[in-house]
Parts: C-alpha cells; structure tokens; sequence
C-alpha cells in the first residue's frame, strides 16, 4: 500500500473514531432504594401485583445500569460525616449519590378480545412510575424522572400464571428504564449555580 494510502485511511480512521474516542465519559451515580409506593389512585389489587415487580426492576436496575455505582462498602456515615462522605464519593469516582423513591402512578390489566382471532384475547398491563432523587447527604433535592410501559400479550382464552407474571415483569422493567433514561438525561445537564 502506498504512503498516501495509508494516509487517507489513518485519516478516515481517525474521523470515524474521534467522536466517540473524546466524547466526554457519562457521570456515575449512587443510588439508593427508599421505598416503591403505589399512589392512592392506582386500585390496592392492581397495586399489590405491580408494587413487588416494580421493586425488583429497580433494585436488579441500580446493580447492572453502567452508570450507578452499587457497592458503597466502607461509605462513611453521610450524616454524622458529610465531609468524609463526599471525599468517598470523589475517590470513588462518583458525581453524586442519591436516595431513590418510586411513585406507582399508574397500573392496570386489561383483558381485550382479540378481532378476527376465536380463542385469542389479549393481555394488556401498564405500568406508570415517578422517581424521586434526593441527595446523599443533605436531603436536598436532586432529581425526578418518569416512566411509563405498556406491554400486550396474546394469550388463550384462559390466561396462565405465567402469561401475567411475564407481561408485568416486562412493564415493570421497561417502566422502569424508561423512567431511569429521563432521570440520567436530568442528571447530565449543568447544574444551576446557587
């Protein structure tokens, strides 16, 4: 290959790759699980299916997601030493932690017949969450998000244990997400000088 050739395609290289070779690493975070509590409006029923999967996703969400951190151990106490805490946080490489709580806003599951299908129908959840960031230490507020999911089944006539478990764990966990993706997009912003 001649000099300029492989010039041109050092070159071509090197453009393809830059934009991602310097683009600026995302933050890390630290979250931490307050509670997932299902709103007054959403049916006790309903919220009794939804509020165990809901909590699931999340915790299995703060231990893979690439930008939380999940083990704190050796963490000084925030409370009794916000200082020490923050140096921790620094040496960990993480911009900031949080305490998590998630709202239930919505959940439902519906059962739709099924057109031009005899012996078909479909199983339809929803699920509907808010999050709710607050600072580690101080308790100040740090960020919300939202996220919602609906996911659509088709099942028998007679709907198995497994048919719902799987469609409100598959909400329960796209819900979940779709709610971590607006909270990070939040996170990744400047933040206000006070």
């Amino acid at each position: 290959m001649t000099p300029m050739k492989t010039l041109v395609f050092a070159v071509a290289a090197l453009v393809v790759l830059a934009p991602s070779a310097f683009a600026a690493p995302k933050k890390k975070f630290h979250f931490e699980l307050t509670a997932v509590m299902p709103k007054p409006e959403v049916k006790a029923d309903v919220a009794k299916a939804a509020q165990p999967r809901v909590e699931a996703a999340v915790k299995k969400a703060f231990e893979t997601h690439p930008q939380l951190v999940p083990n704190f151990e050796g963490a000084p106490d925030p409370v009794k030493n916000p200082d020490a805490y923050r140096r921790f946080l620094a040496k960990k490489g993480v911009s900031a932690a949080y305490l998590v709580t998630v709202e239930l806003t919505e959940a439902s599951e519906e059962v739709v017949p099924m057109d031009g299908k005899s012996g078909s129908q479909r199983l339809v959840v929803h699920v509907g969450l808010h999050v709710l960031g607050e600072t580690i230490p101080g308790r100040t507020m740090g960020f919300t998000g939202d996220g919602q999911a609906t996911v659509k089944q088709e099942v028998g006539m007679k709907i198995r244990d497994r048919d719902r478990q799987y469609a409100w764990d598959s909400a329960a966990e796209v819900a979940v997400a779709d709610a971590l993706k607006t909270c990070f997009a939040r996170l990744e912003l400047p933040q206000k000088k006070q």
